[in-house]
C-alpha cells in the first residue's frame, strides 16, 4: 500500500447484500439462546450477556421450531432464524402473506396482521415446490460491475439468484410454526 495523493476513503468491499447475516450464523446464535454453551471460555461479562440474551429472546426461540407471534399491537412477526438469504426467499415467495416492502431481517419476517394458522397451513403446504426469487434493488443492479455490457433482465436474475437462500428456506418451510399471541 501506498498513501494516496490528496487522502483517500476506506471502503470494504464484500461479497454480500449489506449486513445480513447466513442461515448458518443465524442458527447458531438461535442454538445459543436455546441454551447451547459456546465451545469458549467465556469472561463474566460475556456470560451475563448471553444470560440477558436468552431471557430477552425467551420466548422468541423454540426449540421445535419457528414461532409467528402476535404482539400486543396486533403486528406478526415469524421468528425464522434463517439469515437475510432465506428470509428474502420466504418472503417473496410468501408474498401473500409477507408484509410488502420490508425490509428483510437475518431473523424475523412481519407477516399481515390477519394471517391465520389456517390460512398459513393452507399457503404454505407447497411453498417449498414454488419458491420465488427476492426482487431486486434498481440501485444494485446499477452497481453490478459490468452492469452496461448486460441486458437488464440478465443483471436482475444474476443479483436475484444471489439474493435467495433456496435450499435453507425450503428447510425452514419443513419445519413446524407455532402461532402464539404475547
Amino acid at each position: 500500500m501506498e498513501p494516496a495523493d490528496g487522502g483517500g476513503k476506506a471502503k470494504w468491499s464484500s461479497a454480500g447484500f449489506g449486513p445480513g447475516m447466513s442461515y448458518e450464523v443465524s442458527r447458531a446464535v438461535r442454538e445459543v439462546l436455546l441454551g447451547t454453551d459456546p465451545s469458549v471460555k467465556l469472561t463474566q461479562r460475556a456470560t451475563r450477556s448471553l444470560s440477558e440474551a436468552r431471557e430477552h429472546f425467551l420466548e422468541r426461540v423454540h426449540p421445535g421450531g419457528t414461532l409467528i407471534i402476535r404482539d400486543p399491537d396486533g403486528r406478526m412477526r415469524w421468528w425464522t432464524w434463517a439469515g437475510h438469504r432465506a428470509n428474502a426467499t420466504l418472503a417473496a415467495t410468501l408474498d401473500e402473506v409477507t408484509v410488502p416492502g420490508q425490509r428483510v431481517n437475518d431473523h424475523w419476517l412481519r407477516l399481515r396482521e390477519d394471517v391465520t394458522p389456517a390460512l398459513w397451513k393452507r399457503l404454505t403446504a407447497r411453498a417449498a415446490d414454488l419458491l420465488c426469487l427476492p426482487g431486486v434493488d434498481e440501485r444494485a443492479v446499477r452497481g453490478l460491475k459490468f452492469s452496461e455490457a448486460l441486458p437488464l433482465r440478465l443483471a436482475e436474475a444474476t443479483l436475484s439468484a444471489r439474493l435467495a437462500a433456496p435450499d435453507q428456506a425450503i428447510a425452514v418451510l419443513a419445519e413446524p410454526v407455532r402461532f402464539v399471541s404475547t
